[in-house]
């Protein structure tokens, strides 16, 4: 690998936070970090099959118009240019939503579910689906459509279950950021095991409308499903965190959402009961 292609890979391991500071004096355009992910997903992924499905061409003119905004200094979102994978239990236009079934194998919806709304409005360039166990009900990462996703640290363990593809996409440097789901551990256990950061939020605070389950067409949630960011770091999860937060149009005209601010900004300081 030549220098200037480690430089190119370091950038890509970079917080979201840093990649965005990045983005916004100009040092690199949307479209070079895009570019740099995918020719990384090229080369990477076959070896640890976290990315599933792309969306290139889409990707590309999300980028541009993103480049476009920031050189009329137009009004830009916290997402703003960064690259960006989903967990295929969501539904994410331009590109297929199979949550890993056979069944599902040629479902392609029509619009995003409603966090990838809110994350595509932030500026994200949404470019990949990533890997899961068929219906999202297993703590590893694999299916018939798209088969094992391994450990990109070490590719005889496992990745968890099951936003696996997710975490394992983090780790091997093949996204920013990452929207998962979880119930019993399908976040935490895959940020564990591929050493990223994962956050479950508290039930009802992020939308799960368009996540499969339940089936498509379908608006009762699952239950104490909830969906939530996985990241490089404590920061981006914040960072995407607070993009995602709050429900659809529908779930949320009669309540109002007000979260407190943090007690502390040290992990020190903080106490936990066992």
């Amino acid at each position: 690998m030549s220098v200037n292609k480690t430089l190119e890979d370091e950038s890509c391991f970079f917080p979201a936070i840093e990649q965005k500071a990045l983005l916004m004096s100009r040092r690199i355009s949307a479209r070079e970090l895009l570019e740099l992910h995918l020719d990384r997903v090229k080369r990477i992924n076959p070896s640890c099959n976290a990315v599933v499905a792309l969306d290139e061409e889409g990707a590309r003119r999300q980028a541009g118009a993103a480049d476009e905004t920031l050189a009329r200094n137009g009004k830009v979102g916290l997402l703003h240019g960064l690259p960006m994978t989903i967990k295929d239990s969501f539904a994410v236009t331009g590109m297929a939503a199979t949550c890993g079934l056979e069944e599902l194998r040629d479902y392609r919806p029509h619009e995003d579910a409603v966090a990838v709304a809110k994350i595509r409005a932030s500026g994200a360039v949404i470019f990949g689906k990533t890997n899961l166990p068929a219906g999202a009900a297993d703590h590893q990462s694999c299916n018939t459509l798209f088969g094992l996703t391994r450990n990109p640290w070490d590719s005889e363990r496992t990745v968890g279950g099951s936003s696996g593809g997710s975490a394992a996409a983090l780790a091997a440097g093949l996204t920013s950021l990452e929207l998962g789901s979880d119930i019993g551990g399908s976040i935490r256990v895959p940020a564990h095991f591929c050493g990223v950061y994962g956050h479950k939020p508290s039930y009802g605070l992020v939308s799960t409308e368009g996540h499969i389950p339940p089936p498509p067409g379908h608006l009762a949630p699952a239950e104490l499903g909830v969906a939530g960011p996985l990241a490089r770091s404590a920061f981006d999860l914040e960072l995407l965190f607070d993009v995602v937060l709050g429900m659809s149009d529908l779930d949320g005209a009669s309540a109002e959402l007000r979260l407190p601010p943090a007690r502390h900004d040290d992990i020190r300081s903080f106490r936990v009961a066992v």
